[in-house]
């Protein structure tokens, strides 16, 4: 059955979600240690409940928020661990480790229950030590997860249907952050709007235009989009062209003084409406229609690809909803510079031989926005950064058109899914390859490994590349070809130490790219690929390819000495950049959440913890 389409809007962006149900109850506060509350639970809550607090103990126990005991071993040969909670609860599990200190906890085997919220209703303060406005959104956030993961649980596909799908509709299907527990939160989201905007409703939507005043809105381009006009002759037709223009003159405004751009439908009841109801008011911003494409949003919610045209630019666009650490809006000075970083990123891949050549790195370049700046927030200091976050739009290169013949693209993330009989997609692909597991792995990092490290090696650069930014390109026989990577304003770093390399940056991007010193630079490429991918990956191709951690981590290392190997001149920079060190340090995610920031308001964006030091699986054979 095909996903219901939203009717064109005719008179703006004003888009009413439609009447919610009855918000529920709840009980006043008891006793100081009351017993948690039960009650019968649907299957699918259940089955949705238990793989979430499995995952929730597994992370907790990785970065080192609790410390399981040793508790004997299991018939089936795993180890057994046990949590006191009180002096009452005691929580009971199998587990297996893994590379970085993984740890894999057995679903079925958590006991005395296998519900999260019954978890966090007695360890947030004994042993999660969270204060209680945490521990009261935390709640709110992993239950909006659950309702998350039930939908997407009622529409499961089998691992071969996954295969089938193409890269836009294979987002939707999606289980989000392999890493953070409450992944699909959503803080400003109802229980409507997550059944309309979240990327698991798989609903196309027509987003409709506004014009803002140039006196508040400001154009970036690169590339053929380098001015305005190039950007709209190509994203809009002449009728939609004309149409907008005429919605201007008719209230005896000049469409030469306005930008114009696509916003987020929620973004405009929520955000934009009542916090620039002055410039509305005034006719700097002025409502349009709709373009009439219908979009699906992928993983990070804000961000849409165009069905309707597949050769189309994608759009990024603010969305005030706080989902895995961050405010999903759009930082005024990073949209404004998105065009001049892509330009300087692709201008080092296509003057590398190497890169332009053999690997045929695809970056996916944010090649015009228009940031709407708000008149009062944005020269506030200390103003929380989501509402120095609130207007503007980034349009990104397709995928579609750079493939070759033949050649599909999906996610480095959707090689962590699994379908309801729990067979991954990775098994399907390689049983459709007709390959070995270790030969198709071998293709894999050969794909993906290469240009992230000639990047880093020669040009002290590295991309964050997990498992959304990072996007394997197949070939017709679903063999792993080459990189494609994109998200670069927000997610590409560069060394603070010398290199001549980087002599030549222009000012605005080295302005605005973050700078790390070289030994933590190599961070962005464990912490984002290995960690965040790969330790996950690991342990499905042993289950369920045949291939041992042991032999899979062996591999990731053979390909990070056969490009060294490749480039001896480079022997400095591999010291320099040393990704395989006995240690790395721990990066946290959850205990950001949990201990660090929590879901306070700050006004600048939060980074993630850094705990402890962690094995590094490459060190060694």
């Amino acid at each position: 059955m095909s996903p219901s389409v939203q009717p064109a809007h005719t008179t703006g962006p004003t888009d009413p979600a439609g009447a919610a149900g009855p918000a529920g109850s709840t009980a006043p506060p008891g006793p100081a240690r009351p017993s948690a509350p039960a009650g019968p639970a649907a299957p699918a809550w259940e089955h949705a409940a238990r793989r979430l607090l499995a995952k929730t103990l597994a992370e907790l126990a990785y970065e080192e928020v609790i410390t399981p005991e040793p508790d004997g071993t299991a018939p089936c040969g795993t180890p057994r661990y046990r949590l006191p909670l009180t002096p009452d609860v005691t929580y009971r599990f199998h587990a297996r480790r893994g590379a970085y200190g993984h740890w894999r906890v057995d679903p079925d085997s958590v006991t005395p229950t296998g519900d999260p919220l019954h978890f966090l209703f007695h360890a947030h303060d004994t042993v999660l030590g969270l204060s209680g406005d945490t521990t009261g959104h935390l709640i709110r956030e992993l239950t909006a997860t659950l309702a998350a993961d039930v939908r997407l649980d009622a529409t499961a596909l089998t691992a071969a249907e996954l295969a089938d799908l193409d890269y836009a509709a294979l987002e939707g299907h999606q289980t989000g952050h392999p890493w953070l527990i409450a992944n699909k939160g959503r803080l400003g989201f109802s229980a409507t709007d997550a059944a309309r905007w979240a990327p698991e409703a798989r609903t196309p939507c027509r987003l409709p235009w506004i014009a803002a005043h140039r006196d508040l809105a400001r154009y970036r381009g690169t590339g053929p989009p380098a001015d305005p006009v190039r950007l709209y002759s190509e994203e809009l037709t002449p009728e939609l062209r004309d149409a907008f223009a005429r919605t201007l003159t008719d209230q005896g405004l000049d469409p030469a003084d306005y930008l114009y751009l696509p916003v987020h439908p929620w973004q405009w009841d929520e955000t934009i409406a009542p916090l620039y109801a002055p410039q509305i008011a005034g006719k700097f911003i002025v409502p349009l229609t709709t373009d009439n494409d219908l979009r699906l949003p992928q993983q990070s919610i804000r961000t849409f690809l165009n069905t309707s045209r597949p050769d189309a630019r994608t759009v990024k666009l603010p969305l005030s909803v706080l989902n895995t650490l961050v405010w999903r809006g759009l930082p005024t000075e990073r949209t404004l510079a998105a065009p001049a970083v892509t330009a300087w990123v692709q201008g080092l891949r296509d003057a590398d031989p190497f890169l332009r050549d053999e690997t045929r790195v695809i970056l996916l370049g944010e090649v015009a926005s228009v940031t709407v700046e708000h008149p009062l927030y944005d020269r506030i200091p200390g103003v929380p950064y989501q509402y120095k976050e609130l207007l503007g739009c980034i349009w990104r290169e397709p995928l579609s058109p750079l493939l070759d013949p033949g050649e599909r693209a999906r996610t480095l993330a959707s090689l962590l899914q699994t379908d309801p009989q729990g067979r991954a997609l990775t098994a399907e692909l390689v049983r459709r390859s007709g390959l070995a597991p270790r030969t198709w792995l071998r293709h894999l990092f050969a794909a993906l490994l290469p240009p992230l490290l000639h990047f880093l090696y020669q040009y002290g650069t590295v991309f964050s590349p997990h498992g959304e930014n990072a996007i394997v390109c197949f070939d017709a026989h679903d063999v792993p070809t080459r990189l494609a990577v994109k998200d670069f304003v927000d997610d590409v770093n560069t060394t603070d130490g010398p290199l001549p390399e980087l002599a030549a940056m222009p000012a605005d991007v080295r302005e605005t790219l973050l700078t790390e010193p070289p030994a933590f630079l190599t961070q962005f490429i464990h912490s984002g690929l290995f960690v965040g991918v790969f330790r996950y990956l690991a342990p499905l191709c042993e289950e369920q390819l045949g291939v041992p951690e042991g032999d899979f981590w062996s591999l990731v290392r053979a390909e990070i000495l056969r490009h060294q190997e490749r480039f001896p001149h480079l022997k400095e920079r591999y010291a320099m950049f040393d990704l395989l060190t006995p240690e790395i340090e721990r990066l946290c995610l959850n205990r950001n959440r949990l201990h660090l920031d929590g879901y306070r308001d700050r006004p600048n964006r939060p980074h993630a913890a850094v705990h402890g030091m962690i094995p590094n699986p490459l060190h060694a054979p």
